[in-house]
């Protein structure tokens, strides 16, 4: 069992696969070049599952497989199947925009894959050109239905931003209510990255777009989830991801692994130590070492702050690309 320094048990981790992303989305990168990290800087496959061996055998049984854009990634079906087949029980899930899933997704789920959180951040065709700096609504609708239709567990998760899409909550509620799925409305989380012009909504406005439309009551958050959830009066669950609440790091279960080694404690933090050394030698216990410390330096809460910054705080640096948010 894994325990943080501030004994909270860690059980599961996030792998990016590729910083690459065929999206420009204004709240991730909307200014970074079409390029990419040398493929010699990317821990191959091997090396990323050798570490992640480490971490099942220690009592990780969640894992979500994330990017940049994961499909990117050729052969990532492959690394599938050896996650799988390791620990057959392990809830594997994948993190997409689903632009390419509908070519995809028949192979993701023969290999092991378990479910996809996919980003819908708008229904109309000009407002998802404007957000991901492309035509790529059409083929992202094509890809959830691909992924209903092969038997994936499908979640939607939303970006709300004031004069963009604030508009379209409750008509993402309506799309997600009719294929029977779950949308996450998640809160802009700054960083300096993103478009300067964004103007996120919190979430006490979220629910106050949602409550013109529908009465809601609360239920909490769900064990280490970083959703709290809602219940409409129709019976239809949705969750809020709150990370500016002095609540969200409670009950954090989680850690990150970038594609070039880096294991990151905290989403927000810019601090990790690399494996990659250990894991290129095969060094078991290099690779175990490393995840000690990172456990033991993990902190106690994020450092995201609700509204202006005061004297000497930054936003963060944190590039959501590497990490998969």
């Amino acid at each position: 069992m894994l325990i943080d320094g501030h004994g909270r048990t860690v059980n599961y981790l996030r792998v990016s696969v590729t910083e690459r992303c065929n999206f420009r989305c204004q709240y991730c990168m909307p200014e970074k070049p079409f390029s990419w990290v040398p493929k010699e800087n990317l821990l191959s496959f091997e090396e990323l599952f050798l570490f992640m061996k480490v971490a099942m055998d220690e009592g990780v049984n969640k894992i979500r497989i994330t990017g940049g854009e994961p499909l990117l990634r050729e052969g990532l079906d492959t690394f599938i199947k050896m996650i799988n087949d390791y620990q057959p029980d392990v809830d594997l899930a994948l993190t997409t925009n689903a632009f390419l899933l509908p070519q995809t997704a028949q192979k993701l789920k023969d290999a092991g894959l378990k479910r996809v959180n996919i980003s819908l951040d708008s229904l109309k065709p000009k407002v998802a050109h404007h957000i991901a700096q492309k035509d790529v609504l059409a083929q992202v609708l094509l890809g959830i239905d691909k992924a209903l239709e092969v038997g994936l567990g499908v979640k939607i998760n939303m970006v709300p931003m004031k004069g963009i899409n604030d508009d379209e909550i409750l008509d993402i509620i309506d799309y997600c209510i009719e294929r029977k799925i779950k949308v996450r409305f998640i809160e802009y989380m700054e960083n300096s990255h993103a478009s300067k012009s964004i103007e996120g909504m919190h979430g006490r406005e979220i629910l106050e777009k949602v409550k013109e439309r529908h009465t809601i009551k609360a239920l909490g958050r769900e064990g280490a989830s970083p959703s709290f959830n809602y219940v409409l009066d129709n019976g239809y669950e949705f969750g809020l991801i709150d990370p500016h609440k002095h609540d969200f790091c409670e009950n954090c279960n989680r850690i990150r692994l970038t594609a070039e080694g880096n294991l990151i404690p905290c989403l927000y933090f810019d601090e990790a130590l690399s494996i990659a050394s250990s894991v290129k030698k095969g060094d078991i216990q290099g690779a175990a070492d490393v995840l000690a410390q990172v456990l033991k330096d993990k902190p106690k809460e994020n450092r995201w702050i609700e509204g202006e910054l005061e004297e000497g705080q930054e936003v963060s640096t944190r590039a959501f690309y590497e990490t998969g948010g």
